[in-house]
């Protein structure tokens, strides 16, 4: 029975579909700076994430740009990055669906580190 109560919750947690204001809702599990432009930014993101994750959704925002990460498995987002302009760089936000799920997938997580300086 403890199993069960266990389960179920987990189970709701990562198969719930989110949705991109969703995910911006939660708080950002990386807030960095990078002496990138948020285009060049965004551009390691697509190729560091192209084998995992497929084509990324990259939309221009006032200050910058929005990249969206697709989930591996199934339909929907898996991460936002906020990416905007600041003198010499950019800032970036990472928000990830399931950020509160230690064993979820670091692909992402990965990308996002790589391409600060990288």
């Amino acid at each position: 029975m403890k199993w069960g109560v266990l389960v179920v919750p987990l189970a709701l947690a990562v198969g719930g579909c989110a949705s991109v204001s969703d995910i911006n809702e939660t708080l950002p599990t990386m807030s960095v700076i990078s002496g990138k432009k948020p285009h060049e930014y965004a551009q390691c993101l697509v190729q560091k994430l192209a084998d995992s994750r497929g084509a990324l959704q990259v939309e221009p925002q006032k200050e910058g740009v929005r990249v969206i990460v697709p989930q591996k498995f199934s339909s929907g987002p898996a991460a936002v990055f906020d990416i905007e302009d600041r003198s010499g760089g950019s800032s970036i936000k990472l928000h990830e669906r399931i950020s509160n799920v230690p064993l979820r997938p670091w692909d992402v997580r990965n990308a996002a580190t790589a391409c600060i300086s990288g």
